[in-house]
């Protein structure tokens, strides 16, 4: 908790900074969000009880238990039961409480203090809770029963450690039948969980070992398990674990695994769905690699190995190649779903004016042209239509939104984020707000966006009706200096804007798993590295929580990634996300292709979406500073070709909103390059991206 206080007065000032005061009953004062900061910093930094007197008088305030809590945490090593029990008595219900039952338990057994952990255990707390739960059990001397002590753990493909005693144990009462062992050896190579399968491969049988073995092997060491495949029994698990190495070697090496299945494909008596499996994944990854045959090699799939994803990549080797025929092949190939993507649409329009049906063509980008997305505005460029934006502001209720904020848990959210501590606020809103009617969660956005709280409204609006509340969605936070920054760094400032959005939508303390920070998402090496070329001031890692810091280096960095692609936003902005050497491999693979093309090429589907999403934010992000917007097309010259920064005389599209007759609603599909795309939907190989 410590390093939470180091950012909180930064963030403090950013939250005031960020926007303006709402008055209502249930705010806190002034004085106490003070008060509560340093009684907060004192309680998180020493514990103990020093800090009651610095919050004498905040007992009523909505937040004072998180200032106990903090206390508690910091000293959770020398706690005994009673005082926690005492906490949890007088807060029931409370985030904080959870959470301390959460970590006392844990202490609890560290210490092996079983008969205290027993009295304070409750079900549901995680899988690592419930394991020592389990241990509780057994230091009472006391039998694990399968069917309610352990058949919901035995259905997770990878437990934590605590769970190891247990599983142990389980084993030694005989528990462990070969049908069970296999059961969760089954359900860990499904999930990819070699070292699961690898810790209960002793227990079976000694016949059965080598099988579990190669499952194990082919998912840990895929290159190793296919040099040694041919010397295995053709059973039907030495089938699947082969199966599973060619998938996974095609994923880095396909020609490694066109090798091995040559080799094996004959040997092994595979099921029709696992050669499927197979040849899917060869076409598949022979397509983003871009290689000669990858074209052939997808249209040829038997139905029974096509995917959307083999379908998706047929389509994209094909306008790569610009073989236009094939392409509309390959369009008309797609999956009825698929067909209704605003992407597809559009790409069978460019196919079509290829193809010389220029009327056919010019219909089907004034269809797409009508969707406020990324194809919506390559296709309004394409016959020189008007941007198609409607935007729609909620409606205001002052009795409900008193109300509303006078609810505790969204009390407690708005003041955790006054006073700085925005992740424990977002989780109060979220238990706030679980299950609410969507009116009511509109309503909440729109007070947090009045509030400075931009990316409650980001997140929560993002569907539906929703997405036409522009201005809550795409917020402009003049006071961080954007528009200053950006003119300093020479860069565009709805461009900055549309970054700094699709990056973090405006989370201040956001922070990646690569440790890519603020609003930015900045790398601490990145960002002293572009301090120290600019001249600029250095605080360290922590000071990419302060949006002003953060916006400073990370508008310079954006500058530096335009400045190696000829001013190209939309080439640096791939850079941004991928990385500048992974776009200079693609320039140098595919740089002749025009950029929607190229754009399409991208193997990384986050970063072909990441381009797609930051054109769209940066054209809606030029309409609210501007009135209208500089042709999306205008952003996207072609590789080599200098980029100029518009001049006020630039030439700029019109914004508007089609009637109702004339709109087409646009298809489910079409937020997904507006908004980002759950990892889960990933068509395209998972890669190791680099981070700026």
């Amino acid at each position: 908790m410590v390093p939470v206080f180091r950012r909180l007065a930064g963030l403090v000032l950013a939250t005031c900074a960020l926007g303006t005061s709402l008055d209502t009953r249930a705010e806190g004062t002034d004085a106490q969000r003070t008060r509560f900061r340093q009684a907060y910093a004192t309680a998180t930094q020493q514990g103990g009880d020093a800090w009651r007197a610095q919050a004498t008088g905040l007992e009523n305030y909505s937040i004072y238990p998180y200032i106990e809590a903090a206390a508690l945490e910091h000293d959770l090593r020398t706690l005994d039961s009673a005082r926690v029990d005492d906490y949890l008595r007088r807060n029931p219900g409370m985030i904080p409480a959870a959470d301390l039952r959460r970590d006392f338990l844990g202490e609890l057994a560290r210490r092996k203090d079983w008969p205290s952990f027993t009295a304070m255990y409750q079900p549901g707390l995680g899988d690592s809770l419930t394991c020592f739960n389990l241990q509780a059990k057994l230091s009472r001397g006391e039998k694990l029963v399968f069917d309610t002590d352990l058949a919901d753990l035995w259905r997770k493909a990878s437990l934590p450690n605590s769970c190891d005693p247990v599983i142990s144990a389980a084993h030694d009462q005989g528990l462990l039948t070969p049908d069970r062992l296999w059961s969760r050896i089954d359900i860990a190579a499904d999930a990819g969980k070699g070292g699961t399968i690898a810790s209960l491969a002793p227990w079976l049988a000694p016949a059965d070992v080598p099988s579990a073995q190669h499952l194990a092997q082919a998912l840990n060491d895929p290159a190793g398990a296919l040099r040694d495949a041919a010397t295995w029994p053709d059973t039907p698990r030495e089938r699947k674990a082969i199966t599973l190495a060619l998938q996974r070697t095609a994923r880095k090496q396909s020609t490694v695994a066109d090798s091995a299945w040559a080799q094996l494909g004959s040997r092994f008596a595979f099921t029709e769905q696992q050669r499927g499996a197979v040849e899917n994944a060869i076409a598949l990854f022979h397509a983003t690699d871009f290689d000669e045959t990858a074209l052939d090699r997808l249209a040829a799939l038997s139905p029974a190995a096509q995917t959307d994803a083999t379908r998706e990549w047929r389509v994209r080797v094909a306008l790569a190649r610009q073989e236009w025929t094939a392409a509309l092949s390959a369009l008309d190939a797609l999956a009825p779903s698929q067909k209704a993507d605003g992407e597809w649409r559009y790409f069978r329009a460019v196919v079509l004016t290829h193809l010389g049906r220029q009327s056919d063509a010019a219909s089907a980008f004034r269809s797409v042209s009508q969707e406020a997305t990324y194809f919506g505005f390559l296709a309004a460029d394409k016959v020189n239509a008007a941007y198609a934006i409607c935007p729609s502001t909620p409606a205001t209720d002052e009795t409900r939104e008193a109300a509303l904020l006078a609810e505790p848990a969204m009390d407690r959210a708005f003041e955790l984020y006054a006073v700085g501590l925005q992740k424990l606020a977002r989780r109060e809103w979220t238990a706030g707000l679980n299950g609410r009617d969507a009116e009511t969660q509109r309503l909440a956005a729109d007070l947090a966006f009045r509030k400075g709280w931009y990316d409650r409204a980001v997140f929560t609006l993002s569907s539906g009706d929703a997405l036409r509340i522009y201005e809550q969605r795409f917020p402009l936070a003049r006071q961080d200096g954007v528009v200053e920054q950006a003119s300093q760094a020479g860069i565009e400032a709805p461009w900055a804007y549309a970054i700094i959005r699709a990056e973090s939508a405006w989370m201040s303390d956001a922070r990646s798993g690569a440790d890519a920070r603020g609003l930015m998402q900045l790398l601490p090496g990145t960002a002293a590295t572009v301090a120290k070329k600019n001249g600029l001031g250095w605080g360290g890692g922590e000071s990419l929580y302060e949006p002003g810091t953060n916006i400073v280096l990370g508008t310079r960095y954006l500058s530096e990634m335009a400045q190696r692609f000829n001013g190209a936003p939309w080439l640096a902005s791939a850079a941004y996300n991928a990385g500048p050497y992974k776009v200079d491999q693609w320039v140098d693979a595919r740089g002749t292709l025009d950029p929607e093309l190229f754009v399409a090429s991208i193997p990384f589907k986050e970063t072909r979406e990441y381009v797609a999403r930051v054109m769209a934010f940066a054209v809606i992000y030029d309409w609210r500073l501007n009135g209208n917007a500089l042709p999306i097309s205008s952003r996207m010259t072609r590789i080599g070709t200098p980029y100029t920064l518009p001049t006020a005389g630039a030439v700029r599209k019109q914004v508007t909103c089609p009637a109702p007759a004339v709109a087409k609603p646009a298809p489910q599909t079409a937020p997904a390059v507006m908004e980002a795309a759950p990892a889960a939907a990933s068509s395209a190989p998972a890669a190791a991206e680099p981070q700026h």
